[in-house]
């Protein structure tokens, strides 16, 4: 295919440059776009485990929608599910018995959660639930970590992975916009402190906890590298918040349901006050979901100050999905057939990384995992990450293994779903492989 300057053109490429002269950048989100490839991966379609390029080549695909995809493509209970409910009219802003049902459903799933209201993407998702912890306590302030990912309001869009040149010293690190458009002001109510050090957090609590609504975290921060809590952190969180009258928020919007049904909350064995949902709840359609105590969550109005609504809030597609995911999660051996995979699977790639003499840490919980090109050993924070990665060589891994028909995304996170096979997942080792050899000496 020629374009405009008759050079020919892939129809991946040439979609692309259609896209850019009526979409910003040629993307509908800007985290769709790939530095691998120098644009977003177009595609043509899904089935099962792997994705359809625009030019109808075939890819494993280990990026999963960015995890929204833990039931894979065309799920046939997800399938089904829509189909029920597009069959009943495609209905918006009503109450039906669906909606109860599927908060019932998480109740009985989620320790956090004793009641649940549903939203449409996370970003919404984190921000009323910051609002529902100031509205409870009547405080305004909020402690968030460094490299943590909230989505990207006003309220939370800060410090996800700052430039260390802007982030200031780490014993007390400097709120940083990561958006234009944030009005300066806002960031004189975010606190942000280095994850995995309770003496920080014991001492803004006990300096401004008068002040703080909530303290919101991922309880795996997936979304810099998969850096885990230490020994005792989570429980020394619980226990400082709730000795100082704040707001626990475990965002679980890409943690959730990768560990099992009750998150990372029952992984750990600490609940939060409140917990966000959202990624694969949908089952790849759009849903998000905040939940928690019911004393919290009674500051929702119409019971109490913190308005929450909206027309396609609990759209009854997304909620039929999600009841059909749900039953697909909690049936017997869903979770098995995972660690399976994980099992086989992370050794695997780490043993490719090690007989290359390539220097890559594979970190690993549940059915998401990063490469970290540069880390011999488990991160402890974002700092050590930032310090170390070395992002080109990710790039340049990314966008070899691109050509041998391995889909991977720019980020620090990776997945697989439950209609990978390890046939799949053993196929992409071996294309892995020649990927990393084909990497130049570094």
């Amino acid at each position: 295919m020629a374009g405009p300057s008759g050079i020919q053109k892939s129809r991946s490429e040439w979609l692309f440059e259609e896209a850019t002269r009526v979409l910003p950048g040629g993307v509908s989100a800007a985290a769709r776009f790939n530095p691998a490839l120098g644009r977003p991966f177009m595609a043509q379609r899904g089935e099962g485990s792997h994705l359809f390029d625009a030019d109808g080549r075939s890819y494993v695909d280990l990026n999963t929608s960015f995890g929204a995809s833990l039931l894979g493509y065309g799920h046939p209970a997800i399938t089904k599910a829509v189909q029920q409910a597009l069959d009943l009219g495609v209905m918006c802003a009503y109450e039906t018995s669906h909606q109860g049902t599927l908060a019932r459903r998480i109740t009985e799933l989620v320790p956090a959660a004793e009641m649940v209201r549903f939203t449409n993407t996370g970003t919404e998702t984190t921000w009323h639930a910051v609002r529902t912890a100031r509205a409870y306590t009547g405080k305004w302030r909020v402690v968030k970590f460094e490299g943590h990912f909230h989505g990207y309001s006003d309220v939370l869009g800060y410090s996800m992975w700052p430039p260390l040149a802007e982030a200031g010293p780490i014993s007390a690190p400097i709120s940083v916009p990561q958006s234009g458009g944030m009005p300066p002001g806002m960031a004189a109510d975010v606190i942000v402190l280095p994850w995995n050090d309770l003496e920080a957090l014991e001492r803004t609590l006990a300096t401004h906890g008068d002040e703080i609504a909530a303290v919101i975290m991922e309880p795996v921060n997936y979304n810099s590298g998969g850096i885990l809590p230490q020994p005792g952190y989570l429980v020394g969180v619980r226990e400082l918040t709730s000795r100082h009258g704040v707001v626990l928020i475990f965002d679980e919007i890409l943690s959730g349901f990768r560990t099992g049904p009750g998150c990372i909350q029952a992984w750990s064995g600490v609940t939060p006050d409140l917990c966000t949902l959202g990624k694969c709840l949908g089952g790849g359609t759009v849903l998000s979901a905040f939940a928690g105590s019911r004393e919290v969550m009674e500051a929702v109005a119409p019971l109490g100050s913190a308005v929450h609504s909206g027309t396609f809030n609990a759209n009854l597609i997304p909620v039929m999905a999600a009841e059909a995911f749900l039953d697909v999660i909690t049936a017997p051996g869903f979770y098995e057939h995972m660690t399976e995979l994980e099992d086989f699977f992370y050794p695997a790639l780490q043993s490719i990384f090690d007989r290359a003499g390539e220097r890559v840490r594979v970190q690993a919980l549940g059915a998401r995992f990063s490469m970290l090109f540069g880390l011999d050993g488990p991160p402890s924070d974002y700092r050590q990450l930032a310090e170390t990665v070395n992002r080109e060589r990710e790039t340049a891994f990314y966008a070899a293994a691109l050509d041998r028909g391995v889909y991977f995304h720019f980020a620090w996170h990776h997945g697989f779903s439950a209609l990978h096979t390890r046939a799949d997942l053993d196929d992409a080792l071996g294309r892995i492989e020649d990927a990393v050899r084909a990497l130049r000496p570094s």
